[in-house]
């Protein structure tokens, strides 16, 4: 069953910090989850994006950092910056002695598995990847309710009838965002009899165009300079780091906008990018991982998989901001209306790679 999170967006902190002396067991069942809060911690693994990824790395330490306030806890992290990291990162958490460790991305899967059989008594959560065990929870996002939103956004505003999408790599994560925002312009075609085209990804192929990478800006550049040249004036980029460069790209071309992922890019990326922003497609990860920390404290927690959608607040699209006048009053009403469509499910957005 998943849980049902209010949504709100993690203020996002920067920095990083040195991994901390083991800690002592997890508290007793409580209804307080602050009960024995300094007799707890908490530790999180990134993957090789680093911490600063504008991406889900940064969203997942957000909610780790809230957590450490609100219930006035040690959590710390450990930054990868190469897959050499990643074994040994969260095998170093798992023997902090921490009652919680968090990994982020399916490139740490396979040690999170691995670590979680070594500590049964550790309670593991994973975000954006699927790990079976009896004491891991993986923090998961029907990503493509939300991209649909911004597909059918992208089809309304586009002035030359061309949108594009690709990403770091062909993993359902990734392509699950593809899968709904093709969909979404689909939809608005569908409706408006109109034939706007969506550049780099095909789905039913489950195809497109890949950086083969989440940290290569220039990657990100080229790709997205490509896309331009063959008429696209809305990009959605979904590569964590890689989609600064299509931001660059749509800067230096002019008349283009970016759809960001994860977190609101408004305020992640360079301010000199705001003008370009049309929305973004969010993933709440913050609460998610709060909620996940408070379960471990409290004696809650297990292993159902918590799975974000637009019905309970786990996914959604980011406010248009500077661009918020170009999107005309009826297309807003109709996001508003196919929104409440899809929570309803009157309107079903699938793909190969949802999250169960």
């Amino acid at each position: 069953m998943s849980l049902s999170l209010p949504f709100r967006t993690a203020a996002i902190l920067a920095g990083t910090a040195l991994l901390l002396a083991g800690c002592a067991a997890a508290p007793e069942a409580s209804d307080d989850p602050t009960a024995g809060a300094s007799d707890f911690c908490a530790r999180m693994v990134t993957n090789s994006g680093g911490l600063e990824d504008r991406s889900f790395n940064q969203s997942s330490w957000a909610g780790m950092q809230q957590a450490a306030a609100d219930f006035d806890i040690d959590a710390q992290v450990l930054v990868s910056t190469g897959e050499t990291d990643l074994g040994p990162n969260v095998e170093q958490a798992a023997a902090s002695g921490c009652d919680f460790v968090l990994t982020v991305g399916y490139e740490l899967a396979t040690a999170t598995e691995e670590q979680a059989n070594a500590n049964p008594d550790v309670d593991f959560a994973i975000v954006d990847e699927t790990v079976v065990g009896d004491n891991i929870k993986p923090i998961v996002f029907d990503t493509a309710q939300a991209a649909y939103l911004a597909g059918y956004l992208a089809a309304g505003v586009t002035k030359t009838g061309v949108v594009a999408t690709f990403g770091g790599g062909n993993q359902p994560p990734v392509t699950l965002f593809m899968d709904g925002f093709a969909d979404g312009v689909s939809k608005y075609n569908e409706v408006h009899g109109t034939a706007v085209t969506t550049l780099g990804w095909d789905k039913a192929k489950q195809d497109g165009s890949f950086t083969g990478d989440f940290e290569d800006v220039n990657k990100g550049k080229a790709l997205t300079a490509s896309l331009i040249d063959q008429g696209a004036d809305i990009i959605l980029p979904v590569a964590g780091q890689v989609g600064e460069g299509a931001a660059a790209a749509a800067l230096d071309a002019g008349n283009v906008s970016v759809i960001w992922v994860d977190n609101d890019g408004y305020d992640t990326l360079p301010a000199e990018y705001r003008p370009l922003l049309l929305t973004s497609v969010l993933k709440n990860t913050g609460d998610a991982v709060v909620e996940s920390v408070k379960a471990s404290m409290d004696g809650t927690f297990d292993n159902t998989p918590f799975v974000g959608t637009l019905d309970n607040g786990g996914v959604d699209i980011a406010p248009f901001h500077d661009l918020a006048t170009s999107v005309p009053a009826e297309l807003s009403t109709e996001l508003d209306g196919l929104r409440a469509d899809i929570t309803s499910g009157a309107v079903e957005v699938t793909s190969p790679s949802t999250p169960k």
